[in-house]
């Protein structure tokens, strides 16, 4: 699953901003890999300002959250390799190897992966003192089983904090013919909607804003227990113009699509920029995604107090104001505190801030089982034919 699109934020994290405060050839106190555009750059400054003592902080981005994963596997086969005795006279003349970050991002779908391939190691969440302040949301998200089951007595892999949602976007000028606006999935069948929809190119989303509009869970586990599913199924495709889960927001901004499905850090950045877009979470509820700080296991000081500092510092109340703004998407944190107290600019935005109804009716997208994930294979590639 991949959240990026072809518009690239211009307020990037730059990478001599990530990294300053370190000298060139040591090695950082605090090494941290991030999903780019996931932080605000003057978070890393006001950070390094509040620790007591110098430290070295690196904080290197990475365009997409595969690019992260695939870094967590190429960390532990480097240390399963470096476990490994070389035959190689030569082998003390190797290069040393990349060093393995204390904390990186990874989207929750990848978190069940890189626990059941033991990419990951729990937190320590005993001196983490903003947990307390997260909704039980983010927190049953993130307690899971070794078998990166959703489990409440399980341990705690991830620290989220950033989340957002799937939702819709539509152009104002076509609807305003139309004379009518959507608010929910049901209003993708709508007949004068034929071949004007770009779907996501994702079974699990697809199938489950499906789901959702027949009045299911998006982590159904029978979908043969769901009546009607397979037929609304091919209903929605005959609306579908394209199925896109990256290249979706052109078609929109040039009128070739009047509705566009996709995820709300898209679909901020593209409202501020054209103002014929609109942008609607679905009333019936809809899927939730969220970014998490998880511990390689392949580190070997995994529970510094910098970990635990930066962790922290993302759950305070006003670094989760800053995320909130400049990020794209929203610091649970801020589902946790009085509206009042926030800014304006959240508050009147039901995208950063939607309804709590709507929230309570929304789902993220739990692993399912293997048998299960096959079942929502061959129902996507049957509708799709």
């Amino acid at each position: 699953m991949d959240r990026r699109s072809f518009l690239v934020s211009a307020g990037g994290l730059a990478l001599s901003q990530l990294t300053a405060g370190c000298s060139r050839g040591s090695s950082a106190d605090l090494k941290v890999r991030l999903l780019k555009d996931s932080i605000p750059a003057q978070l890393t400054g006001e950070f390094r300002r509040e620790l007591q003592q110098p430290s070295r902080l690196s904080f290197d981005p990475e365009e997409q959250l595969k690019e992260l994963f695939n870094r967590l596997q190429a960390w532990k086969k480097q240390a399963t390799n470096s476990d490994t005795p070389s035959s190689s006279p030569f082998s003390f003349a190797r290069r040393q190897p990349p060093a393995v970050a204390n904390l990186v991002t990874i989207g929750d779908f990848w978190l069940a992966q890189a626990i059941q391939q033991e990419l990951i190691q729990p937190l320590d969440i005993a001196e983490l003192s903003g947990w307390q302040q997260l909704p039980n949301r983010w927190k049953l998200l993130v307690e899971r089983n070794s078998q990166g089951e959703v489990d409440k007595s399980g341990a705690v892999w991830g620290a989220p904090y950033r989340w957002g949602s799937t939702v819709i976007a539509y152009r104002r000028d076509k609807f305003q013919e139309l004379g009518w606006t959507p608010t929910d999935w049901s209003d993708l069948w709508r007949p004068e909607l034929k071949d004007r929809i770009s779907l996501l190119s994702s079974p699990r989303e697809t199938i489950g804003l499906t789901l959702k509009k027949l009045g299911h869970s998006y982590n159904t586990l029978d979908l043969a227990q769901v009546n009607n599913l397979e037929k609304e199924l091919l209903a929605l495709h005959q609306q579908a113009r394209l199925y896109s889960s990256d290249k979706y927001l052109q078609p929109l901004m040039l009128g070739d699509t009047w509705l566009a499905v996709g995820w709300s850090t898209d679909l901020l950045s593209l409202r501020s920029h054209d103002p014929q877009i609109e942008v609607v979470v679905p009333r019936s509820g809809t899927a939730l995604w969220a970014d998490l700080w998880v511990q390689p296991k392949s580190n070997a000081n995994p529970n510094s107090d910098l970990v635990k500092q930066w962790i922290n510092f993302c759950w305070q109340p006003e670094p989760a104001i800053e995320i909130t703004l400049f990020s794209e998407g929203t610091s649970p944190i801020i589902n946790g505190m009085k509206p009042a107290n926030l800014p304006k600019d959240i508050q009147s935005n039901p995208l950063l801030l939607p309804d709590e109804e709507i929230l309570d009716r929304s789902e993220f997208l739990l692993p399912l089982p293997k048998e299960v994930q096959e079942e929502y294979l061959s129902l996507w590639r049957e509708v799709r034919v």
